[in-house]
Protein backbone atom coordinates (compact mmCIF):
# COMPACT_ATOMS: atom_id res chain seq x y z
CA UNK A 1 0.00 0.00 0.00
CA UNK A 2 0.80 3.75 -0.20
CA UNK A 3 0.91 6.93 1.91
CA UNK A 4 -0.07 9.42 -0.18
CA UNK A 5 1.32 12.95 1.60
CA UNK A 6 -0.01 16.39 0.55
CA UNK A 7 2.80 17.96 2.38
CA UNK A 8 4.61 21.25 3.06
CA UNK A 9 8.31 20.87 2.64
CA UNK A 10 10.73 23.83 4.17
CA UNK A 11 14.22 24.89 4.59
CA UNK A 12 14.10 24.60 8.52
CA UNK A 13 17.15 27.38 10.03
CA UNK A 14 17.22 26.41 13.35
CA UNK A 15 18.75 28.85 15.96
CA UNK A 16 20.19 27.39 19.36
CA UNK A 17 19.22 30.06 22.00
CA UNK A 18 19.49 29.87 25.74
CA UNK A 19 15.89 30.40 26.29
CA UNK A 20 12.89 31.32 23.69
CA UNK A 21 12.64 35.68 23.69
CA UNK A 22 9.98 36.79 24.88
CA UNK A 23 7.98 39.91 23.43
CA UNK A 24 10.67 42.60 22.89
CA UNK A 25 13.57 40.80 23.46
CA UNK A 26 17.01 40.79 21.27
CA UNK A 27 18.98 37.47 22.60
CA UNK A 28 22.15 35.80 20.49
CA UNK A 29 21.78 32.40 18.99
CA UNK A 30 24.87 30.36 20.04
CA UNK A 31 24.44 28.85 16.65
CA UNK A 32 22.64 28.27 13.36
CA UNK A 33 21.82 25.12 11.45
CA UNK A 34 19.69 24.84 7.84
CA UNK A 35 17.93 21.54 6.66
CA UNK A 36 15.46 19.82 5.75
CA UNK A 37 12.18 20.46 7.00
CA UNK A 38 7.94 21.35 7.22
CA UNK A 39 5.83 19.06 8.71
CA UNK A 40 5.03 17.38 5.46
CA UNK A 41 8.27 16.40 4.85
CA UNK A 42 9.03 15.43 8.38
CA UNK A 43 5.83 13.14 7.76
CA UNK A 44 6.75 11.52 4.46
CA UNK A 45 10.68 10.72 5.84
CA UNK A 46 9.20 9.17 8.98
CA UNK A 47 6.67 6.89 7.05
CA UNK A 48 9.37 5.99 4.43
CA UNK A 49 12.11 5.20 7.23
CA UNK A 50 9.39 3.09 8.89
CA UNK A 51 9.23 1.48 5.84
CA UNK A 52 6.49 2.11 3.91
CA UNK A 53 6.14 3.86 0.93
CA UNK A 54 5.31 7.39 0.47
CA UNK A 55 4.56 9.36 -1.86
CA UNK A 56 4.93 13.51 -1.37
CA UNK A 57 2.39 15.94 -3.32
CA UNK A 58 3.70 19.85 -2.98
CA UNK A 59 5.90 21.88 -4.32
CA UNK A 60 9.09 23.98 -3.71
CA UNK A 61 10.55 27.18 -5.63
CA UNK A 62 13.80 27.61 -7.97
CA UNK A 63 15.47 27.22 -4.66
CA UNK A 64 14.46 23.51 -3.37
CA UNK A 65 15.51 21.45 -5.75
CA UNK A 66 18.43 20.50 -2.78
CA UNK A 67 14.89 19.45 -0.63
CA UNK A 68 13.86 17.19 -3.25
CA UNK A 69 17.05 15.47 -3.57
CA UNK A 70 17.37 14.71 0.12
CA UNK A 71 13.54 13.39 0.49
CA UNK A 72 14.68 11.39 -2.83
CA UNK A 73 17.64 10.18 -0.64
CA UNK A 74 15.56 9.52 2.28
CA UNK A 75 13.24 6.83 0.30
CA UNK A 76 10.35 9.17 -0.34
CA UNK A 77 8.31 8.72 -3.97
CA UNK A 78 9.04 12.80 -5.17
CA UNK A 79 7.37 11.95 -8.64
CA UNK A 80 4.45 14.54 -7.70
CA UNK A 81 6.37 17.72 -6.55
CA UNK A 82 6.33 20.27 -8.83
CA UNK A 83 8.23 23.59 -8.88
CA UNK A 84 6.53 27.02 -8.79
CA UNK A 85 7.36 30.83 -9.07
CA UNK A 86 6.86 31.17 -5.16
CA UNK A 87 10.15 30.70 -2.90
CA UNK A 88 10.85 27.04 -1.05
CA UNK A 89 8.79 27.48 2.13
CA UNK A 90 10.75 28.24 5.36
CA UNK A 91 10.64 28.15 9.05
CA UNK A 92 12.61 29.97 11.41
CA UNK A 93 12.95 27.68 14.85
CA UNK A 94 14.03 28.80 18.18
CA UNK A 95 15.39 25.94 20.52
CA UNK A 96 16.41 26.93 23.92
CA UNK A 97 18.55 24.73 26.49
CA UNK A 98 15.65 22.65 27.62
CA UNK A 99 15.06 21.33 23.99
CA UNK A 100 11.59 22.88 23.85
CA UNK A 101 10.82 25.58 20.60
CA UNK A 102 9.08 28.31 18.99
CA UNK A 103 8.34 27.96 14.85
CA UNK A 104 7.93 30.78 12.69
CA UNK A 105 6.59 29.55 9.08
CA UNK A 106 6.75 31.28 5.85
CA UNK A 107 4.40 29.06 3.78
CA UNK A 108 5.97 30.23 0.16
CA UNK A 109 5.14 27.41 -2.65
CA UNK A 110 3.61 25.04 -0.12
CA UNK A 111 0.35 27.19 -0.51
CA UNK A 112 1.10 27.46 -4.30
CA UNK A 113 0.63 23.39 -5.21
CA UNK A 114 -1.00 23.14 -8.57
CA UNK A 115 -4.31 21.08 -8.29
CA UNK A 116 -3.28 19.20 -11.29
CA UNK A 117 -0.55 17.69 -9.55
CA UNK A 118 -2.94 16.59 -6.74
CA UNK A 119 -5.13 15.10 -9.74
CA UNK A 120 -2.21 13.51 -11.32
CA UNK A 121 -1.01 11.77 -8.24
CA UNK A 122 -4.43 10.10 -6.89
CA UNK A 123 -4.76 9.27 -9.97
CA UNK A 124 -2.38 6.57 -9.10
CA UNK A 125 -3.63 5.73 -5.80
CA UNK A 126 -5.53 2.51 -4.91
CA UNK A 127 -8.57 1.61 -2.34
CA UNK A 128 -7.33 0.87 1.21
CA UNK A 129 -4.01 3.20 0.52
CA UNK A 130 -3.78 6.49 3.04
CA UNK A 131 -4.12 10.01 2.32
CA UNK A 132 -2.14 12.16 5.09
CA UNK A 133 -2.80 16.14 4.93
CA UNK A 134 -1.58 19.04 7.67
CA UNK A 135 -2.32 22.55 7.00
CA UNK A 136 0.63 24.37 5.73
CA UNK A 137 -0.22 23.79 2.19
CA UNK A 138 -3.58 24.29 0.12
CA UNK A 139 -5.92 21.92 -1.72
CA UNK A 140 -6.60 19.96 1.39
CA UNK A 141 -10.57 19.72 0.49
CA UNK A 142 -9.90 19.08 -3.24
CA UNK A 143 -7.54 16.07 -2.29
CA UNK A 144 -10.26 15.09 0.31
CA UNK A 145 -13.13 14.65 -2.08
CA UNK A 146 -10.52 12.77 -4.62
CA UNK A 147 -9.57 10.80 -1.85
CA UNK A 148 -13.13 9.73 0.02
CA UNK A 149 -14.12 8.90 -3.89
CA UNK A 150 -11.47 6.45 -4.57
CA UNK A 151 -11.81 4.73 -1.10
CA UNK A 152 -8.57 6.08 0.61
CA UNK A 153 -8.10 6.49 4.17
CA UNK A 154 -8.23 9.92 4.95
CA UNK A 155 -5.77 11.16 8.02
CA UNK A 156 -4.97 15.07 8.90
CA UNK A 157 -2.88 16.08 11.36
CA UNK A 158 -4.18 19.44 12.68
CA UNK A 159 -1.76 21.59 12.65
CA UNK A 160 -0.91 24.88 12.15
CA UNK A 161 -4.64 25.15 13.65
CA UNK A 162 -6.80 26.20 12.18
CA UNK A 163 -10.67 25.81 12.75
CA UNK A 164 -12.11 26.30 9.04
CA UNK A 165 -9.31 24.18 7.31
CA UNK A 166 -10.44 21.43 10.29
CA UNK A 167 -14.18 21.58 9.70
CA UNK A 168 -13.67 21.48 5.99
CA UNK A 169 -12.64 18.40 5.36
CA UNK A 170 -13.84 16.46 8.90
CA UNK A 171 -16.48 15.00 6.81
CA UNK A 172 -14.28 12.98 5.41
CA UNK A 173 -11.80 12.15 7.89
CA UNK A 174 -11.27 8.64 8.85
CA UNK A 175 -8.46 10.28 11.25
CA UNK A 176 -7.13 13.29 13.39
CA UNK A 177 -4.33 13.45 14.87
CA UNK A 178 -3.85 16.22 17.23
CA UNK A 179 -2.09 17.48 20.24
CA UNK A 180 -4.02 18.58 23.52
CA UNK A 181 -4.06 22.15 23.36
CA UNK A 182 -5.09 21.88 19.73
CA UNK A 183 -7.91 19.48 21.11
CA UNK A 184 -9.27 22.30 23.39
CA UNK A 185 -8.91 24.50 20.38
CA UNK A 186 -11.13 22.66 18.77
CA UNK A 187 -13.34 21.77 21.57
CA UNK A 188 -13.58 25.49 22.43
CA UNK A 189 -14.76 26.48 19.10
CA UNK A 190 -17.07 23.63 17.92
CA UNK A 191 -18.32 21.83 21.04
CA UNK A 192 -17.02 18.84 19.41
CA UNK A 193 -15.33 16.16 21.56
CA UNK A 194 -14.16 12.80 20.26
CA UNK A 195 -17.19 10.67 19.85
CA UNK A 196 -19.63 9.43 17.29
CA UNK A 197 -21.13 13.29 17.28
CA UNK A 198 -17.48 14.63 15.61
CA UNK A 199 -17.69 11.96 12.95
CA UNK A 200 -14.03 10.86 12.75
CA UNK A 201 -13.29 7.36 13.77
CA UNK A 202 -10.16 7.46 15.01
CA UNK A 203 -8.77 10.31 17.17
CA UNK A 204 -5.58 10.41 18.15
CA UNK A 205 -4.49 13.44 21.43
CA UNK A 206 -0.93 13.26 21.32
CA UNK A 207 0.13 14.67 24.74
CA UNK A 208 4.26 15.06 24.36
CA UNK A 209 5.80 13.44 27.65
CA UNK A 210 2.33 12.56 29.10
CA UNK A 211 2.10 10.34 26.24
CA UNK A 212 -1.04 9.95 23.42
CA UNK A 213 -4.67 8.94 24.53
CA UNK A 214 -6.63 7.12 21.71
CA UNK A 215 -10.01 7.56 21.04
CA UNK A 216 -11.31 4.37 18.63
CA UNK A 217 -14.77 3.94 17.02
CA UNK A 218 -13.72 0.10 17.26
CA UNK A 219 -13.69 0.31 21.39
CA UNK A 220 -16.74 2.94 21.68
CA UNK A 221 -14.50 5.51 21.68
CA UNK A 222 -13.39 4.98 25.04
CA UNK A 223 -10.58 6.77 25.63
CA UNK A 224 -7.24 4.21 25.72
CA UNK A 225 -3.72 5.94 27.17
CA UNK A 226 -0.29 4.98 26.02
CA UNK A 227 2.36 6.42 27.77
CA UNK A 228 6.12 8.18 26.38
CA UNK A 229 9.03 6.64 27.14
CA UNK A 230 10.74 8.68 29.45
CA UNK A 231 13.76 10.58 28.18
CA UNK A 232 16.02 13.19 28.18
CA UNK A 233 14.88 15.86 25.41
CA UNK A 234 17.90 17.74 23.13
CA UNK A 235 15.19 19.55 20.83
CA UNK A 236 11.77 18.81 20.41
CA UNK A 237 11.05 20.39 16.94
CA UNK A 238 9.68 17.34 14.85
CA UNK A 239 9.31 14.91 17.28
CA UNK A 240 5.16 14.76 16.37
CA UNK A 241 5.52 14.64 12.71
CA UNK A 242 7.58 11.48 13.69
CA UNK A 243 5.10 10.10 15.40
CA UNK A 244 2.40 10.45 13.05
CA UNK A 245 4.52 9.41 10.51
CA UNK A 246 5.30 5.93 12.39
CA UNK A 247 1.82 5.24 13.34
CA UNK A 248 0.35 5.42 9.62
CA UNK A 249 3.45 3.75 8.48
CA UNK A 250 3.02 0.92 10.96
CA UNK A 251 -1.02 0.73 10.30
CA UNK A 252 -0.07 0.46 6.32
CA UNK A 253 1.34 -2.48 7.12
CA UNK A 254 -0.69 -4.53 8.71
CA UNK A 255 0.47 -3.10 12.42
CA UNK A 256 -2.61 -3.29 15.04
CA UNK A 257 -2.99 0.04 16.51
CA UNK A 258 -1.35 -0.27 19.49
CA UNK A 259 1.52 -2.12 18.20
CA UNK A 260 1.82 1.05 15.50
CA UNK A 261 1.14 3.63 18.57
CA UNK A 262 3.73 1.70 20.42
CA UNK A 263 6.67 1.80 17.47
CA UNK A 264 5.40 5.70 16.91
CA UNK A 265 5.93 6.63 21.01
CA UNK A 266 9.40 4.71 20.51
CA UNK A 267 10.61 7.11 17.54
CA UNK A 268 9.18 10.47 19.03
CA UNK A 269 11.47 9.36 21.97
CA UNK A 270 14.60 8.71 19.73
CA UNK A 271 13.93 11.78 17.64
CA UNK A 272 13.73 13.97 21.03
CA UNK A 273 17.51 13.47 22.01
CA UNK A 274 18.49 14.40 18.32
CA UNK A 275 18.89 18.21 16.92
CA UNK A 276 17.49 18.55 14.10
CA UNK A 277 14.11 17.72 12.36
CA UNK A 278 14.06 15.82 8.42
CA UNK A 279 17.87 14.98 8.25
CA UNK A 280 17.73 12.79 11.63
CA UNK A 281 14.83 10.72 12.18
CA UNK A 282 15.45 7.60 12.92
CA UNK A 283 15.15 4.48 10.69
CA UNK A 284 12.74 1.27 11.84
CA UNK A 285 16.27 -0.74 12.71
CA UNK A 286 17.02 2.14 15.39
CA UNK A 287 13.65 2.38 16.52
CA UNK A 288 13.04 -1.19 16.70
CA UNK A 289 16.36 -1.64 18.91
CA UNK A 290 16.14 1.40 21.28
Amino acid sequence: MTIWNLGSINADYVYRVPHLPGPGETIAAASLERGLGGKGANMSVAAARAGTHVGHIGAVGADGRWAVDRLTEYGVDTRWIRQVAEPTGHAIINVDDEGENSITIYPGANRDIPESIVGLALAEAHPGDTLLMQNETNKQRYAAGIGAQLGLKIAYAAAPFSVAAITAIMPHLDMLILNAVEMEQLHSATGLVPGPEMGVKTVLVTRGAEGCVLFDGDNGHDPQHFPARKVTPIDTTGAGDTFTGYVLAGLDRGMPMAQAIDLATRAAALMVMRKGTADVIPDLREVQAF
